[in-house]
């Protein structure tokens, strides 16, 4: 013991002659020497030390933004090497869903790569003079140090570091809390940047799992989904801008907007709802898709009720009506009043497919409307909206879904009527989702399913009721257009009777008058 005290007194005090040794170089040898002595001894060191040593920092250029680099290693390494740490932090990082463990300052892990051992570390540098700032970066310095051996250096500067960051990016992806955007009439500012869209949490829980559809027709929507999300090579082979259109229609309450959240929910991608009454011109359309992400779904809900975006291809009874309009100031500065957007049909189809549709990628840009028959050809067309998928009433493939969602039923005595009275009835999957929904706890799988019956048996009669008041209300309309007919029939040829007796009446007097001359010249 006495032996091992004297042994670390002998190695503080060497350790203190180097220290006031470094000391006395740092005050009394100018800057220049110092630095010149340096340079030379990392020389010096670097030809017989074999170790490459390569710095991230956090803040590189823009002192105000996080490198990307510095956070896709901070990712890759809370996944891949963290579990080898002694000492991390925990960190609750903006918008991902939990907690993020990284490494804590100057803390050093090992990595592999393809049989190549590396060490990371990281430090934390605090300058020597206090000043005050505004910004809490600028006050400390943090940066990762990757070392690895030097004959090495080709395989680490190239596969390697590509491949880290490319892990950390998808990490982060996989981690973040995805976000359900809408447009707004004011600006904001998020992200360090202005923009018009505002963000709430996206946490809608559908899937197609839950989804009332036929089997068949989701697998297509699926698999059509999955080659999609697969397709950046494909995309860039055949030149065409990695994104995709979806038009979803059908009566209202099939499942349209349920259908886009398990799109989003599927492919993990963020979601921009866009309100087109809100955008003031094309302009402003332009700039919204600009600010939009990689990996998101940009819906236009409702796309035929949305704007008048068939002006440009007006009838001419319509050509007629903007004349009148025009004439009467008051009028038209009211309908201009009205109408503030001035979003026309050209730039929507520039928004979907044009040069600024490329200013980005792994998009899908989703239609839905009740009346696609409504719609411009134009804007519907392949290559723009390249999916229809139309959904329909419910069938009975759709209500077995449902009721293995809402009551937790595979089989049932009742099965074979529904089927049957769905077959010969239109009626929505929330309408029948709606009957099925226990209203209290009472309610069980046989009291649910009597109810959905006795609602389709409802519908049915009144579907029935309403067919014989419209066959009526045609048998109506077409004897009054017939009566109408011949009424005008009658109308014309009295007119034509008319016509006849004038003329003959005017020859009659012509033919007299010449008589009455010739007899007074004779």
């Amino acid at each position: 013991m006495l032996f091992m005290g004297e042994m670390m007194t002998q190695f503080g005090s060497v350790i203190a002659s180097i220290m006031f040794g470094y000391a006395m170089f740092q005050q009394y040898f100018p800057y220049d020497l110092r630095r010149y002595l340096t340079k030379y001894t990392d020389k010096i060191v670097g030809l017989v030390y074999p170790y490459i040593h390569i710095t991230f920092n956090e803040y590189s250029g823009d002192r105000f933004k996080r490198s990307e680099v510095y956070l896709a290693i901070q990712n890759y390494l809370s996944t891949n090497s963290t579990a080898r740490a002694k000492r991390l932090k925990a960190d609750d990082v903006k918008d991902t869903k939990s907690l993020v463990l990284t490494l804590a300052d100057n803390e050093e892990v090992t990595d592999d790569f393809q049989g190549v051992k590396l060490w990371w570390t990281s430090y934390k540098s605090t300058p020597k003079n206090s000043t005050f700032s505004w910004y809490p970066n600028s006050d400390e310095k943090r940066y990762y140090r990757l070392t690895f051996h030097r004959r090495h250096r080709e395989l680490i500067t190239t596969t390697y570091l590509s491949h880290l960051v490319q892990e950390g990016k998808t990490i982060a992806i996989k981690n973040r809390q995805r976000k359900l955007y809408t447009n707004g009439s004011g600006e904001r500012y998020y992200g360090g940047k202005q923009t018009k869209w505002s963000h709430v949490l996206f946490e809608h829980p559908a899937s197609f799992d839950t989804l009332a559809m036929e089997p068949e027709k989701k697998q297509e929507i699926i698999k059509d989904l999955l080659k999609f999300k697969k397709g950046k090579e494909y995309y860039a082979k055949i030149g065409k801008a990695w994104k995709r259109g979806y038009l979803l229609y059908g009566p209202p309450g099939t499942g349209k907007s349920t259908m886009i959240s398990a799109m989003a929910n599927f492919l993990d991608y963020d979601v921009y709802d866009l309100e087109l009454t809100a955008v003031k011109d094309n302009t402003e359309l332009k700039k919204l898709l600009i600010d939009t992400s990689n990996k998101s779904i940009i819906v236009i809900e409702d796309i035929d009720c949305s704007l008048d975006l068939t002006g440009q291809r007006k009838n001419e009874k319509e050509k007629g009506e903007d004349e009148e309009k025009s004439k009467d100031p008051m009028k038209k500065a009211k309908e201009e009043d009205n109408n503030k957007s001035k979003v026309t049909l050209s730039g929507l189809l520039n928004f979907i497919d044009g040069i600024w549709s490329a200013c980005g990628g792994e998009r899908l840009i989703v239609f839905t409307t009740n009346y696609v028959d409504k719609l411009d050809p134009a804007l519907i067309r392949r290559g723009r909206m390249d999916k229809h998928i139309e959904l329909s009433y419910c069938g009975f493939e759709a209500f077995k879904v449902l009721a293995k969602n809402y009551l937790d039923v595979e089989s049932h005595d009742l099965f074979s009527t529904i089927e049957r009275l769905l077959g010969e009835t239109d009626m929505s999957p929330a309408d029948v989702a709606e009957n099925l929904m226990p209203k209290s706890d009472e309610d069980d799988a046989d009291k649910c399913l009597k109810n959905l019956v006795d609602a389709i048996e409802i519908a049915k009669e009144e579907a029935v009721k309403k067919k014989a008041e419209e066959e009526e209300a045609k048998l109506k309309a077409k004897e009054e257009e017939k009566v109408k007919t011949e009424k005008e029939k009658l109308e014309k040829e009295s007119e034509t009777k008319t016509d006849e007796v004038k003329v003959k009446c005017k020859c009659g007097n012509g033919t007299l008058d010449k008589e009455v001359k010739e007899e007074n010249g004779s």
